[in-house]
């Protein structure tokens, strides 16, 4: 379930399965302008990068972005017809891949409030759901996701640290978890092999940043 799946960065992730796909694309290292399709999970300069975007897209580069982002990706040059907006707890479909999305908010914190309907994204590929979550910490709608793989935040500061995502994962018993969001930003390895220590022993754990 995780070939051809790469963590670049940070919470930058890039999937190549039938289609090439990229989440929050961030300090991309060369102009590679192989994305079908990418999506933006919200606008914080760590996730929504134009200087990134712009190394990744092509012309017929389909995005995937909350609400509020759409005149910025119209400003960037993207097509009204390449462009799908989306708002929390719904389910969509892009060129034959199915995706549904999940508020991504803090509950303690002010950094991602609720109230700016940003998201997370479950994706289904040839069967496998792929959840993403965004910036977020623990929540009621994340706490009922249903999936194999999830990519979750442990960085801590502005999302769940290792600990916190560390019951997240056990709560919802995905085949596959892998922490994302440290190493740039906020948080280190470390936490990453925290997190993989407190994950219950039938989860398998993999740490796909270098």
């Amino acid at each position: 379930m995780l070939e051809d799946i790469q963590v670049l960065c940070h919470s930058s992730i890039k999937i190549n399965k039938g289609r090439v796909i990229y989440i929050d694309p961030f300090k991309i290292d060369e102009n590679y302008n192989d994305a079908d399709i990418i999506f933006i999970t919200h606008d914080h300069y760590d996730h929504y990068s134009e200087k990134d975007i712009e190394k990744v897209k092509k012309d017929d580069t389909v995005i995937i972005v909350p609400e509020e982002l759409l005149t910025k990706v119209l400003r960037k040059g993207f097509r009204q017809d390449y462009i799908i907006t989306v708002a929390p707890n719904q389910k969509y479909m892009v060129e034959g891949i199915e995706f549904e999305t999940v508020p991504a908010y803090n509950t303690s914190k002010q950094f991602h409030p609720k109230e700016n309907e940003w998201v997370g994204y479950v994706i289904q590929i040839k069967g496998t759901r792929y959840y993403i979550a965004g910036d977020t910490d623990i929540t009621e709608e994340n706490k009922k996701v249903k999936c194999d793989v999830a990519l979750v935040p442990v960085g801590g500061t502005y999302t769940m640290d290792f600990k916190e995502a560390a019951y997240l994962i056990n709560e919802i018993k995905p085949k596959i978890a892998v922490p994302i969001h440290y190493g740039s930003v906020v948080g280190t390895k470390k936490d990453a092999i925290d997190f993989s220590k407190l994950v219950h022993p039938e989860i398998e754990c993999k740490i796909l940043m270098k």
